[in-house]
């Protein structure tokens, strides 16, 4: 069953309007299947969709957010891959950049969560 069949299904079961936010275990259960499916960074958008993000959310806004997060999601990655230096083993410049942004991720995970109230949002 696709993502989008099993929340509908998950909705209908449900007789009444679901709350704004799915369980950690639903949306854990949602992001290991796209992770086995390849879709890392689509399983950290639906983990982020419906952790902060109300069911009933414009059409508009859901694609919106999601090319945001895509784009940050290729920023990273093409940076991490542009500024890596070009030897066999990483450098300590290397781990040293790695490591900043670890800590710049951590920091907004805090403040996310803060905001959000997600007591039971993962750490990484």
């Amino acid at each position: 069953m696709g993502l989008y069949k099993w929340l509908e299904e998950r909705k209908r079961r449900g007789g009444e309007e679901m709350s704004s936010k799915i369980g950690r275990k639903d949306i854990d259960k949602i992001c290991q299947a796209l992770a086995d499916e390849g879709k890392l960074i689509e399983a950290g958008w639906i983990s982020m969709k419906y952790s902060v993000l109300s069911l009933d959310a414009p059409q508009i806004q859901l694609e919106e957010m999601r090319m945001a997060f895509f784009g940050g999601a290729q920023h990273l990655f093409g940076s991490m891959m542009g500024i890596l230096d070009e030897k066999d083993e990483p450098t300590e410049l290397d781990l040293k950049r790695m490591d900043n942004i670890d800590q710049e991720l951590r920091r907004f995970l805090v403040e996310f969560k803060k905001k959000h109230n997600l007591k039971d949002f993962p750490d990484e």
